[in-house]
């Protein structure tokens, strides 16, 4: 949201509307929720490939010296580990070990990093690093007006880039990041995606996110890239066990309680924000365990949303935190924290309170889909 409150708008505000899109306020912006059918969207990214703007993302540019070190502190990561190059999944934390917000930081060179926060997040995410940088010789820049974010997703999408690139697309590894040129049109090129499937993110200037959007769509047209919302992009990710913040994450779980304790790096030289209360928790959850983010599979029609209770022998066992109809399972979805007890996939007896009715689901293990490599 603007200082004015009016929604903020990316570069392909206008051309979004000229495809007819459905608008929709997302963290203060007003983004594309579908075009069409949201059905046929996913589909699409599934088998051939999706268009997406993702613009309302946060950039934070982190320059000098010291940019590493206030990272390592910043952050629970190993981020001084990074190789320039390559990009690292981390979250941020408070001191009490709570989630801010879940990352990406690409490291772009010896002494410059760019942090990828949501958008719901982003000036959160600004503050506690402008905050946490006072004792340190770093800079940390709010870039979230010099970048649009366009990706493309989907078994087409390397074809369809290698189209209109030189750089080397087939070196380019998941979670890494390379400068090259697209269309004409200067750009970070980034293989992180959040569907599933294997994809690009092109970090551009916002003038020039039109022609790069249009050349993509020209070179897309023979192989079915369709322009896809973030309707679809929820239940890619969702089909592919990815977290959303706000959902699976929040300020009252830590990482041990998401289950994403992986991403604590304790064995890091120095302190790092919420180190000790961590500690604490990855204890905790040894001795006694967390509830466990597992997969639901409905066994009927009815869709579970987040909130929703989970249910065995009468007792709730647990919550929704996403829920959608799969378009590639054809069954309702769910992710769900369950106590540990009906956790394992197989278990049976659990069910999903819809309205004063047990809806019963099958517990299995995330993701519920998986790409053929």
């Amino acid at each position: 949201m603007s200082s004015t409150g009016e929604l903020r708008h990316t570069a392909l505000d206008a051309l979004h509307r000229s495809l007819g899109a459905t608008m929709t306020d997302f963290a203060g912006w007003d983004m594309p929720l579908r075009y069409g059918s949201e059905r046929d969207e996913h589909t699409a990214v599934r088998t051939k490939a999706g268009l997406f703007d993702l613009s309302h993302m946060g950039e934070i540019t982190v320059t000098g010296p010291q940019a590493a070190a206030l990272l390592d502190f910043a952050l629970v990561g190993n981020i001084g580990g990074v190789k320039p190059g390559r990009a690292r999944y981390t979250m941020i934390c408070r001191a009490d070990g709570g989630i801010l917000d879940d990352l990406i930081v690409y490291r772009l060179g010896e002494t410059e990093y760019m942090v990828v926060a949501n958008a719901s997040n982003a000036q959160v995410v600004l503050d506690a690093l402008t905050e946490r940088a006072a004792a340190f010789d770093a800079e940390v820049r709010d870039d979230r007006d010099a970048y649009a974010l366009i990706a493309v997703q989907g078994p087409e999408s390397p074809g369809i880039l290698k189209s209109l690139t030189d750089a080397d697309l087939d070196g380019l590894k998941y979670y890494a990041g390379l400068p090259g040129t697209v269309a004409g049109v200067p750009a970070l090129i980034a293989r992180t995606g959040y569907t599933g499937e294997d994809g690009f993110e092109l970090f551009v200037k916002p003038e020039h996110a039109v022609e790069l959007w249009q050349a993509l769509t020209k070179a897309g047209e023979g192989v079915g890239l369709v322009p896809c919302g973030l309707s679809c992009r929820d239940t890619l990710r969702l089909e592919a066990g990815m977290p959303l913040y706000g959902h699976e994450l929040s300020t009252s779980l830590t990482p041990f309680d998401a289950g994403l304790g992986r991403v604590v790096k304790f064995e890091k030289e120095g302190d790092f924000v919420g180190r000790e209360a961590l500690r604490e928790a990855a204890a905790r959850a040894e001795q006694n365990p967390p509830r466990v983010l597992v997969g639901l599979v409905a066994e009927g029609r009815r869709v579970p949303r987040a909130g929703y209770t989970v249910v065995a022998g009468g007792e709730v066992i647990g919550e929704v935190t996403s829920g959608a109809p799969s378009p590639t399972l054809g069954k309702p979805i769910a992710m769900a924290y369950v106590d540990p007890a009906h956790a394992a996939p197989g278990t049976t007896g659990v069910g999903v309170d819809i309205r004063g009715s047990h809806e019963p689901y099958e517990v299995v293990a995330l993701p519920f889909y998986t790409r053929q490599k």
